[in-house]
């Protein structure tokens, strides 16, 4: 018997919807499980993910990762999401999102981008609960990759425990803004949104590019947020301006992956 478990790659925060917003994207982490005796590396975190629900023994595990790690893309979660799905595939279990993201969201930490990645699509998540609420954002996502790593630990750190009621009342009134561009498809809306005074500022030594995008941003681009915890930073573009838009982005970055992806919505499955 052999599975194969595909998990997607995700964008989380989407600037204000800080741990409850996120997207999943169309660049996939792979799965095949084959029946077999062998050593199976139960530090993995696959593997974790898959012990929480059924047993690893008599499984042999190979992963395929095209997900950047520690890039802000959400691998970690879609890695998770690999062995969840996997475990319920080989035991027959059928299990909804909501208690999936329940039983693996304390491997992963936080809980956004364990939803995309188990729902597909945008969705947003509080209190355990998940709302998948459309197949796509308003605006293409245009991801500008760094090849310096983020541990999400350390950009965690660096947040703080208090928040001016001026900042928190501006980040407040853009997730408002988001809640709503995302329900409604709104481009307007989305361009409003898509700025944060809770974790951008101070993520924003793990995530260089974002002043320097926002400072100039090319023709046909609505804006700019860190994607997750950086430093890849997400250019959200006008569907007809995507080409153009990326090309320009390679032109003044030569030293970073500039890579336009779609959503996907659909989330980690069987194949």
């Amino acid at each position: 018997m052999t599975v194969r478990v595909r998990a997607p790659a995700s964008t989380a925060n989407l600037g204000p919807g800080f741990d409850c917003a996120a997207l999943a994207l169309d660049l996939w982490n792979e799965l095949e499980l084959t029946e077999g005796d062998g050593d199976v590396d139960r530090d993995h975190l696959g593997v974790r993910a898959f012990s929480l629900l059924a047993s690893p023994a008599g499984w042999q595990f190979d992963f395929t990762s095209r997900i950047p790690r520690e890039r802000g893309l959400g691998s970690s979660a879609s890695v998770i999401a690999l062995g969840l799905v996997a475990a319920c595939a080989v035991s027959g279990r059928t299990v909804d999102s909501e208690e999936l993201l329940r039983v693996g969201v304390g491997l992963e930490g936080h809980p956004d981008n364990l939803a995309a990645a188990l729902t597909g699509g945008v969705c947003l998540t509080w209190g355990g609960r998940v709302a998948r609420i459309a197949d796509e954002p308003p605006a293409i996502p245009v991801a500008l990759v760094p090849d310096g790593v983020v541990p999400t630990a350390a950009a965690r750190a660096a947040l703080p425990e208090e928040l001016s009621l001026e900042d928190a009342v501006f980040t407040t009134s853009r997730a408002a803004l988001l809640g709503a561009a995302l329900a409604t498809g709104s481009v307007e809306l989305f361009g409003a949104a898509l700025d944060d005074r809770l974790h951008e500022p101070h993520r924003a030594a793990y995530a260089p590019l974002l002043a320097s995008v926002r400072a100039d941003l090319p023709p046909g681009a609505l804006g700019a947020t860190i994607s997750g915890s950086g430093p890849t930073v997400i250019v959200w573009v006008a569907e007809d301006a995507v080409d153009a838009c990326a090309a320009e982005l390679a032109d003044r970055h030569p030293e970073i992956d500039v890579l336009p992806l779609t959503a996907s919505p659909k989330g980690a499955h069987a194949l």
